[in-house]
């Protein structure tokens, strides 16, 4: 049967609470391999697994527990490797990057950051901002809107400097962040949001880390800035080989 892996820890890593289970319809145990240094915390795979909500937070809760004992190498949802002994022969051909990993991320977790312009608040900011924009719309207004060129003209104006702003808001947001977190990913690039970033923060930081993202909003009143976390590091297991396993549903369990 298939194994299904949710994340790599050492091998000293305290025990799992007794009965713990995961993934599965009925929910299956969860259980540990071990090789050399190093575990892996499985369960069997259950067949014709998709993202379900219910097994995305199976899974998620058994890294949330796990990892309250000590730190854990987040797979992402769906890793899933033939057999137990494919398992372990990764952890033994891959063990210095995963102690290697496993030392950096010990006592940090991840906030993934997201933002995006307000609209309205947005196109006041860059109209404030640009006296061309203001005198062309005001003569727009004063001839009765302006004529069929003049409307495409600010139009263009307005969307170039709209453009030019996310840039702008964009880099601001990630150096202000930059300062108190550990280390940054860049998430995938997704429809309406200027920043999607994933920083790696040490628990002690974390008050710290989460202060300098009101600051963010107080500064930035156009933007609309989300923070999910704190989460596994799952931006953070590489770079280095990739994940023992291939990922069958490919779903990010929580940080994204």
């Amino acid at each position: 049967m298939s194994t299904y892996v949710y994340g790599i820890t050492a091998r000293s890593h305290p025990a799992l609470p007794e009965g713990m289970s995961g993934v599965g319809d009925p929910a299956l145990p969860v259980r540990v391999l071990t090789a050399g240094d190093l575990a892996a915390v499985v369960s069997d795979a259950p067949e014709g697994l998709r993202p379900k909500r219910r097994d995305l937070l199976a899974h998620q809760n058994v890294l949330a527990e796990t990892g309250a004992a000590g730190c854990i190498l987040p797979m992402r949802f769906g890793s899933v490797a033939p057999d137990d002994d494919s398992v372990t022969q990764v952890l033994g051909e891959r063990a210095q990057h995963y102690q290697e990993r496993l030392r950096e991320l010990d006592g940090k977790v991840e906030y993934n950051v997201k933002a995006t312009h307000v609209e309205e608040a947005v196109l006041h900011r860059v109209m404030a901002e640009n006296a061309e924009l203001r005198s062309l719309a005001e003569a727009n207004r004063s001839s009765g809107g302006g004529s069929y060129d003049d409307k495409i003209r600010l139009g263009e104006m307005v969307a170039s400097a709209v453009k030019a702003k996310e840039a702008e808001d964009a880099a601001e947001v990630r150096g202000a962040l930059e300062a108190v977190g550990a280390a940054v990913s860049v998430g995938p690039e997704s429809t309406g949001w200027l920043v999607n970033l994933s920083y790696l923060v040490a628990r002690d930081t974390a008050e710290e880390f989460l202060a300098a993202v009101e600051q963010v909003r107080a500064d930035h009143p156009h933007l609309d800035v989300r923070i999910n976390g704190p989460l596994p590091p799952y931006s953070f297991v590489e770079p280095g080989p990739a994940a023992p396993a291939d990922s069958t549903a490919g779903a990010d369990a929580a940080a994204r």
